[in-house]
């Protein structure tokens, strides 16, 4: 099978990274139909959370679906979606423990600011500079990650304003992280004082970590600063932790690194085990204010996806993924630094937990974007599938499984090696 004897057959609207027909998953390997093998660095942009096709995902998936695929959760309730909306309410920090559940990313955006409007009554969003929320129109109008989202798709949902995130493209040059931090906190308020009123702002939308952005760490000092505007003018904190959470920064919650409970938490990718699924997580009070028939899903709380969404829970407790992921995450910034120090065409190195990205510029400084294009290529000629983030397309994300092991990530780094080596030279 050749996915050019199909390609007139998909919407051009999907970008495609390779052109490779996968048939198999196995844990961090993807399998084509000649029985090609290839290193997966992606797993679904950071979906399955324990690589492709756990035996117990798998088997949880196998069970439910030989009983109920779906019925609909407005009209029934399935046993492992109570389940897994409990689980979440244990492990979520604070009061938040009310779940809405849905299918995507940007179906779970929509719903957080949907549901931050009807509890607050009033109309404004602020969002940041170098986000990612989604491809929705909704989720569309909070991204500013890169215009192209956004292109020829204006007017969108009004009353939606941007503030620069304290990332080092962001802030004028020379500043260190705390100036970056004070710039962008006074950012804010400037957009009180001259543009929307702060009693007017329903919410404001955040990443704690920036995914599409750069896999962009912002200071503590940021983090909590937001948290302290919202909670003085009575304005919702939500955080989009559909990359970023559930254990990708070491944390069950990227939140936690700062200390920081916000009021609103979408979550997605890994909670699903690989299935279609993502949740609005609030707490019982602001959930109150969304009335029966103010949101709705079809297909949102499916039984099998929750049932998979169980089982990735059951091996992240037996296995204290945690630990794991902190443990693999040190290692692996360890060996991208001393790439860092091998090639100067890596200008930086950063992350929490297995959440990491290292930098590729020009000697002038300029960021290389084309650097990264070539060596992804030769990537793929050495069968290791990477993703590239950022606004130039010069960050090279590294989304494995969190049940990475050393051996792995040794395989994998020392293929990049060798492909730096072989473009460079």
């Amino acid at each position: 099978m050749k996915f050019e004897d199909y390609k007139q057959y998909l919407s051009p609207a999907l970008a495609k990274a390779t052109d490779l027909v996968i048939t198999k998953g196995e844990g961090s390997y993807l399998y084509t139909e000649s029985g090609e093998k290839y290193l997966d660095f992606v797993q679904g942009i950071a979906v399955n959370a324990l690589g492709h096709c756990h035996p117990a995902v798998v088997k949880a998936v196998q069970e439910q679906a030989a009983n109920l695929m779906n019925a609909s959760f407005n009209l029934v309730n399935f046993a492992p979606t109570l389940k897994l909306a409990k689980r979440i309410a244990e492990k979520s920090p604070g009061d938040l423990g009310c779940t809405f559940f849905s299918n995507g990313g940007a179906e779970a955006i929509d719903g957080a600011l949907k549901l931050a409007k009807a509890y607050t009554k009033r109309p404004a969003i602020i969002a940041f500079e170098g986000s990612f929320h989604g491809r929705t129109i909704g989720a569309s109008t909070v991204t500013a990650s890169n215009s192209k989202y956004r292109k020829y798709y204006e007017p969108m949902m009004g009353s939606v304003y941007f503030a620069p995130y304290p990332s080092k493209d962001l802030c004028p040059k020379g500043m260190d992280e705390e100036e970056r931090s004070a710039y962008c906190l006074s950012r804010i308020q400037q957009l009180f004082d001259y543009i929307v009123a702060p009693e007017m702002v329903a919410a404001i939308l955040m990443e704690p970590v920036q995914g599409e952005g750069g896999y962009v760490v912002p200071p503590l000092s940021f983090v909590q600063g937001v948290r302290k505007l919202c909670s003085e003018h009575g304005i919702l904190l939500i955080f989009d932790e559909i990359q970023a959470g559930y254990g990708r920064t070491g944390k069950m919650f990227a939140g936690e690194n700062f200390g920081v409970i916000p009021d609103i938490m979408t979550l997605g990718k890994a909670i699903g085990g690989g299935l279609p699924m993502s949740a609005v997580v609030s707490t019982p009070k602001i959930m109150g204010e969304w009335h029966p028939g103010m949101h709705g899903t079809t297909f949102g709380g499916n039984p099998v996806a929750a049932a998979a969404g169980n089982a990735v829970l059951d091996v992240f407790e037996s296995t204290d993924i945690l630990t794991h992921v902190n443990e693999m995450g040190a290692y692996l910034k360890k060996k991208l630094a001393v790439l860092k120090e091998k090639y100067s065409c890596i200008s930086d190195v950063r992350g929490l937990g297995l959440m990491v990205a290292i930098e590729f510029s020009h000697e002038d400084g300029t960021p290389g974007g084309d650097i990264w294009a070539k060596v992804k290529q030769v990537c793929i000629e050495n069968h290791l599938l990477t993703l590239n983030c950022g606004v130039h397309g010069n960050g090279l994300r590294f989304a494995t499984c969190l049940n990475v092991t050393k051996d792995i990530l040794d395989k994998g780094v020392g293929i990049l090696d060798k492909s730096i080596e072989s473009v460079i030279s």
